[in-house]
């Protein structure tokens, strides 16, 4: 089952949050590096979520973002 990407933004922590479901407690916690956090799936250990730490900082940086994990992006089926 495909499913579609979320993203929001908590400016008061200033965190963006990304991901394919809400986090729940039983998903594992793993940091990638350049702080950025990730939720997998106790199961399958799939990445359903992802938590990019200071937001806002790296934007008024002027850096690309580019974040630890690969992606197969497709267009949702119109129907």
């Amino acid at each position: 089952m495909e499913t579609r990407l979320t993203f929001r933004y908590d400016r008061e922590a200033d965190i963006l949050y990304i991901g394919t479901r809400p986090p729940y407690p039983e998903q594992e916690t793993e940091e990638l590096g350049d702080e950025v956090v990730a939720r997998l799936n106790p199961a399958t250990g799939e990445i359903e979520h992802l938590e990019v730490l200071f937001f806002s900082t790296r934007l008024l940086r002027g850096e690309l973002l580019e974040l630890p994990v690969t992606a197969d992006l497709r267009p949702v089926a119109r129907g």
